[in-house]
């Protein structure tokens, strides 16, 4: 199979291919995997700060957290409403708990969008490798074929040719008898 890469991309893309079509392409030629674990990629280059959003964020949306931080505010207004009722640590309208509330909110916020954006260009990533896989699948198929049909040709060309000794060993046979019938 000594084949190109451009042979390759005329015969089965019908165009000139790109970059990732390429490396596809070349590892049909050279008989290789593209399939890779883009997880292991991802998590080699993370900062701490990657690491720490995507824990906050992880957290930041999970029921637990949500539960918990109800929790928080039901013993946070009832410690201040009903326990502590003279000495309310923060008294009704709870300005503090405002002010807590309001910081989480600043701070999450952002670091939850980093979260999410690195978390697009992961799934860009999945994405075009599994455009890669596909691609490769779908070469691989297209390739099997292409033997297939080369075989079952072969295997007519095969038989047309046996039919033809056959006819002939027929034709030779229908001679011979007729030559006994001749005689006899």
């Amino acid at each position: 199979m000594n084949k190109t890469i451009e042979e390759l991309a005329n015969r089965w893309l019908k165009r000139k291919p790109d970059a990732p079509e390429n490396r596809v392409l070349q590892s049909t030629l050279e008989r290789t995997t593209i399939s890779k674990d883009t997880n292991k990629a991802i998590a080699f280059h993370q900062t701490f700060g990657d690491r720490l959003a995507d824990t906050i964020a992880r957290i930041g949306g999970s029921w637990s957290f949500i539960l918990a931080f109800i929790a928080f505010l039901i013993l946070w207004t009832s410690g201040n409403v009903w326990l502590l009722s003279r000495d309310a640590f923060d008294p009704y309208p709870f300005i503090f708990l405002n002010l807590i509330l309001s910081m989480i909110a600043a701070l999450q916020a952002p670091v939850i969008m980093m979260a999410q954006n690195r978390q697009a260009e992961r799934d860009r990533i999945d994405a075009a490798h599994d455009y890669e896989v596909n691609l490769k699948a779908e070469i691989e198929i297209m390739a099997l074929h292409e033997k297939l049909d080369e075989l079952r040709h072969s295997q007519i060309v095969g038989m047309r040719d046996e039919i033809v000794q056959l006819a002939e060993q027929v034709k030779r046979i229908d001679e011979i008898l007729s030559k006994q019938r001749t005689r006899s």
